[in-house]
């Protein structure tokens, strides 16, 4: 009797085990070093920094934290997570939240706007390294425009994958679902979905020509 419950109990055991490794697997943050970066070396200076500061950051495991731009807190939020980044960089007074990001792309910056569902577009023909991304209906907002998502795109690792980084709630990396201040998959919402890729731009002076 003894040695059945031994049996059970050392089963029940790798169970736990296994469900919650699976579960921190799943909830864990990701982040790639910059020479698995295609193209990084040709990176002007100041986006190389930008980047490589980013990827210092997700190897921090932040958690997504709403409201927060400060690492000590544990965790940040999207736009607080590209505000620290700005701030860091020695920008004065950078937007805090994802609309004004956009608004001052959009007025000192080069904003363009996407309407389709293909990173195959000709409509991503612009996009570079250290360019800011942004997204509509990613969760309710009362901001016009009503922008609710904002990421930096870091490029292409070795295998021709776009990647992205910052802070995220629910999204994946390599197709593991990833939770906080991360390296992510960069991959367009589909046609039914009720959140839209917005466009793209670049950050004036970082990387606008």
């Amino acid at each position: 009797m003894n040695k059945i419950c031994s049996i059970l109990l050392g089963f029940v055991f790798i169970l736990i085990t296994t469900v919650v490794d699976a579960k921190s697997t799943h909830s864990s943050t990701a982040s790639i070093p910059t020479s698995q970066i295609s193209q990084f070396d040709h990176d002007s200076p100041a986006v190389k920094k930008f980047i490589a500061q980013a990827l210092d950051l997700a190897d921090l495991k932040l958690t997504y934290k709403f409201g927060s731009a400060n690492p000590k807190a544990g965790g940040m939020d999207c736009s607080g997570t590209i505000y620290y980044l700005l701030t860091s960089a020695g920008v004065k007074k950078p937007p805090r939240d994802a609309t004004d990001l956009y608004l001052w792309i959009s007025k000192y910056g080069h904003f363009y706007a996407v309407n389709s569902h293909s990173l195959q577009s000709r409509e991503f023909n612009n996009l570079k390294p250290g360019d800011l991304l942004f997204w509509e209906g990613t969760y309710k907002v009362h901001r016009n425009p009503p922008i609710s998502h904002v990421m930096l795109y870091l490029g292409k690792d070795k295998q021709g994958n776009p990647l992205m980084f910052g802070s995220s709630d629910g999204r994946t990396y390599q197709g593991v679902p990833r939770h906080g201040v991360s390296v992510f998959d960069f991959t367009l919402p589909e046609s039914t979905s009720h959140t839209r890729f917005v466009g793209y731009g670049c950050m004036p002076g970082f990387n606008c020509s």
